[in-house]
């Protein structure tokens, strides 16, 4: 039984943002219909389904639909957004804050990306709707996980969050999982850049993941990866439109790659080349 399945509604995003490293994959959204064929494929194996991988999900047009399927099918949902898109699709979310277990937002976003937004109207659109959804019981993570990057903004966001909660957030303490308390349901959570897997860098020296043991990813085109950070499908498992989870887990490429985590000697090149993953090591 696995806690967590991340499942790709959409490969495509609305911001070109420096820390994502992107996809060469063919654009692609999952339709309501191959939604609810991947949430039926899962029921069995989580409870927790995450609606990005690549892609940012508030710009799916379907998203209220599938909101309603994940519900129909008793998951609890989260999802991560670059916020940018909150002022025009927050609504859907909160007509279906039932369904909806966590909210995070990369504030981080809007620094190099392009976008040539307003930070103040942004963090506002952000704040209203966390605030209508927190009222509703939906956590709400605000994310900077961009220290060591491109951060200079970090300092005008950190402002207007003490200006909303009356408290310097980075004189509140860290939870166990690092994140701090804002208030009830709302979180900041900073971290470190990391490296992305890729195949061309240099091996990083990981040991251990959570792939395969407390999460797998589905792209948009249905085929199941270890984990959320194989953004362009280089570990492909299987093809959740085409074959059922029990085979896909239990197929020789998972096996391998699930035992090379037990062993800390990770088995796939790509794993072996993940910066996130060294948080692992112990």
């Amino acid at each position: 039984m696995l806690n967590k399945a991340y499942v790709e509604i959409t490969n495509q995003c609305n911001l070109n943002c420096a820390f994502c490293p992107k996809t060469r994959r063919p654009p692609r959204r999952m339709s309501t219909a191959e939604f609810a064929a991947v949430a039926a494929a899962l029921q069995e194996y989580v409870r927790f389904l995450y609606l990005h991988l690549m892609g940012e999900p508030l710009s799916h047009p379907e998203l209220g639909e599938i909101l309603t399927v994940a519900g129909q099918k008793g998951f609890r949902v989260c999802i991560t957004t670059n916020g940018t898109l909150l002022g025009q699709r927050g609504g859907v979310l909160t007509a279906h804050a039932a369904v909806l277990h966590k909210l995070s937002v990369s504030l981080h976003a809007l620094e190099g990306s392009g976008a040539g937004l307003s930070m103040e109207a942004y963090l506002e659109s952000v704040w209203s709707v966390c605030s209508a959804l927190r009222e509703q019981g939906v956590h709400c993570a605000l994310r900077l996980w961009n220290e060591g990057g491109a951060a200079e903004r970090n300092g005008e966001i950190l402002r207007f969050l003490e200006e909303k909660t009356g408290v310097d957030p980075e004189m509140l303490p860290r939870t166990r999982s690092r994140s701090r308390v804002l208030g009830k349901d709302l979180f900041l959570e900073q971290e470190q850049v990391f490296a992305w897997p890729d195949k061309g860098a240099a091996e990083t020296g990981a040991q251990f993941c959570f792939g395969l043991r407390d999460q797998l990813g589905v792209l948009a085109d249905g085929t199941v990866v270890p984990c959320c950070l194989d953004h362009e499908g280089d570990v492909p498992l299987g093809n959740l439109f085409e074959t059922p989870l029990a085979d896909i887990l239990a197929s020789p490429r998972a096996r391998t790659l699930y035992d090379g985590f037990s062993r800390r000697a990770p088995a796939e090149e790509l794993c072996r080349r993940c910066g996130f993953a060294t948080r692992f090591n112990r």
